[in-house]
Order: structure tokens, then sequence, then C-alpha cells
């Protein structure tokens, strides 16, 4: 990995992982300092933003599904 991977901005599949390693707290600093340094912000606030609601809509899901089998 060269000046080149330093240069290209972050792949979708790259910023997924780095949110969701760092919504577990798992983020390394080597992933994090990447991030700050090629990442964008409004990228990570959008993505961020989407797995939240995703994580959400997941929960109530479960909890819906879970009152359904309780006959509540």
């Amino acid at each position: 990995m060269g000046d080149d991977q330093d240069d290209k901005p972050l792949t979708t599949w790259e910023m997924l992982h780095s949110i969701l390693a760092a919504a577990f707290g798992v983020q390394s600093g080597k992933n994090r300092s990447r991030d700050f340094s090629r990442g964008k912000p409004r990228q990570f606030i959008v993505l961020g933003l989407i797995c939240t609601a995703l994580f959400v809509l997941l929960l109530a899901g479960i909890v819906q599904l879970a009152l359904y089998l309780a006959g509540v």
C-alpha cells in the first residue's frame, strides 16, 4: 500500500465497515486515522444515519414480533 492508496477516497464498503466497527466500539486507530484523512464527513453522517434508522427499525420489528408471539 503506497501513496496511491492514501489518495483514493474510501469505498462505500470501507465506510460501512468503519461505521459498524465504531458502533460496536472496536474501531482500530489505524482505520480511524484513515477515515479522517481519506473520508468525507457528509458521507459518514449520511451512512451513519441510515445505519441508525435500520437498527431502530430492526429493534422495533423484533419487539413487534415478540409481542405478537406472546399474544399481547
